[in-house]
């Protein structure tokens, strides 16, 4: 266990375990998650835990507070493990696995279906299940007062739901096998720090559960955090050099938002310890770059989690895109291989050539009507370019290629994804255009960097509020300091003219 760091002049130079060893390092990075001075709350009792059986972290917090970081709390939740072999499958809806076997990779790797897959299943909670979790609300944590720290908005506890939502008749349960070699399975839905038995009364309750074992109870976890204001962009820490945080301790939740975080701080710890400008991905690039500048810029009062909503740009943030806005950036980190780099660059000058064969292909009616017509689509009574036919709603290019032979002809060396792409691209380009164009103007402003000692005290013309946040987050760039809270289009201009000065 890590018990504290190295301090030496203003930087951090390793860690401190509970043995007193001391290892040195030219970089740290924290990822805590729930175990800084961790505590686990299930009905009235409560004890100390990183989570269920394992210790929580001591000393990391005090230190950092000590060393004038400012620190708060936050909570989460988990659901009870149960035995998969006492449920009743037949009383609930099954969820069956993907058909379509996609991956993660742009490779060409083999995307073969597993033979066998594991189903989900749904079942629901009802009005006796409400019932009897209500008769344990008296000696909850949350509504006794015993914890302080703020919830997920986005997924709150069996009681949270049943509290906020009194109109709802029932609530869905989805029964998730934990693996293939386990037979536990995780209830999602069903998060709670109510006291076990109430837990096990309900759970017996619902559709399927009447005879279920439980392995261990839901909880709730208390945990510190350290508000993510107190970052710089590349996740090392303003007020202690070569220390990065990522993760829960900068109050985020979510496994992605957590990996994310891991990547960023990893790759900028060693680019600082090379010496090297560390990678910040801008809000138009990535969803990554959406949310460090979210936390750094705005802060978090409560657990944060990353949606598509956040994303002014989200029309250039695509799932399908990913490869081409980012594989560039990695191959030149060291981190994808001339392999990945080839792949890209052989699919943009694919997707260019297919955008091209669209636009100049010609369809004649008769190869194309008889699809139109299924799709209850207008049919045409001249030949067309296929790039036109492919902008009408409801048409595919996947479609066309199965009834035109024209078309197939043309295309039939081109891969599945890169057509994909190249179709996106033609459908979407208006909306695409217009996105660029706004990323472009908003480009000045993020390009107009703030001196790191800028004296915000000095200018009196915008508001107390204003120069209070802006000296503690020291933006940047104008755009950043744009998007904290309580800034006003007019303190940014009034910043602007004293840039120019």
């Amino acid at each position: 266990m890590v018990m504290g760091l190295l301090v030496k002049g203003g930087r951090c130079t390793g860690v401190i375990t509970g043995l007193g060893h001391h290892i040195e390092a030219k970089a740290v990075v924290l990822t805590n998650g729930t175990f800084l001075n961790g505590l686990i709350h299930i009905g009235e009792k409560q004890f100390g835990g990183g989570r269920m059986a394992e210790k929580a972290a001591t000393g990391i917090t005090e230190q950092l507070v000590e060393l004038g970081f400012e620190s708060d709390r936050l909570k989460t939740g988990t659901p009870p493990r149960i035995d998969g072999r006492s449920l009743d499958y037949s009383k609930m809806e099954e969820q069956k696995g993907d058909e379509e076997i996609v991956g993660f990779s742009y490779l060409d790797v083999p995307r073969i279906k597993p033979e066998e897959q594991r189903s989900c299943f749904i079942t629901y909670t009802d009005k006796t299940v409400h019932e009897i979790l209500k008769t344990g609300f008296s000696r909850s944590p949350m509504y006794a007062g015993r914890i302080d720290g703020v919830g997920p908005r986005y997924c709150p506890s069996i009681e949270d739901k049943i509290n906020r939502f009194a109109d709802r008749e029932r609530h869905q349960l989805f029964v998730e096998p934990e693996g293939w070699n386990t037979v536990e399975i995780y209830v999602n839905g069903f998060s709670t720090s109510l006291p076990e038995e109430v837990q096990y009364d309900a759970l017996r309750r619902v559709p399927g559960f009447e005879n279920c074992r439980m392995f261990r109870p839901g909880y709730a976890i208390e945990y510190d955090y350290f508000p993510p204001t107190q970052l710089h962009y590349s996740l090392e820490t303003k007020h202690l050099e070569n220390l990065f945080f990522a993760g829960q301790i900068n109050g985020t939740t979510g496994y992605e938002e957590a990996a994310c975080q891991g990547l960023m701080a990893g790759i900028n710890a060693h680019l600082k310890v090379k010496g090297q400008e560390p990678l910040i991905l801008k809000r138009s690039e990535a969803y990554i770059g959406v949310l460090i500048d979210d936390l750094i810029s705005k802060g978090t009062e409560e657990p944060y989690r990353m949606f598509t909503s956040r994303a002014e740009y989200r029309t250039l943030l695509r799932q399908d895109n990913a490869d081409l806005r980012l594989t560039e950036k990695s191959f030149l980190l060291g981190l994808a291989s001339r392999e990945r780099l080839e792949a890209v660059v052989a699919k943009q000058e694919a997707v260019e050539r297919i955008k091209k064969t669209l636009a100049e292909l010609t369809i004649e009616p008769e190869d194309i009507n008889g699809y139109l017509l299924q799709k209850d689509s207008t049919p045409i009574s001249q030949k067309q370019k296929l790039g036109q036919l492919i902008l009408r709603p409801n048409i595919s290019l996947a479609e066309i290629l199965t009834h035109s032979n024209t078309a197939q002809a043309a295309l039939r060396a081109e891969k599945t994804d890169h057509l994909e792409q190249a179709e996106i691209q033609l459908k979407y380009d208006v909306y695409i255009h217009k996105e660029k164009e706004l990323v472009a103007r908003m480009s000045q402003m993020e390009e107009l960097e703030i001196p790191g000692s800028f004296d915000y005290a000095k200018v009196q013309a915008i508001s107390t509020e204003a120069r209070e946040k802006l000296n503690r987050i020291k933006p940047r760039t104008l755009g950043q300091a744009s998007r904290i809270s309580g800034i006003n289009p007019s303190d940014v201009q009034i910043l602007m003219v004293y840039m120019g000065r």
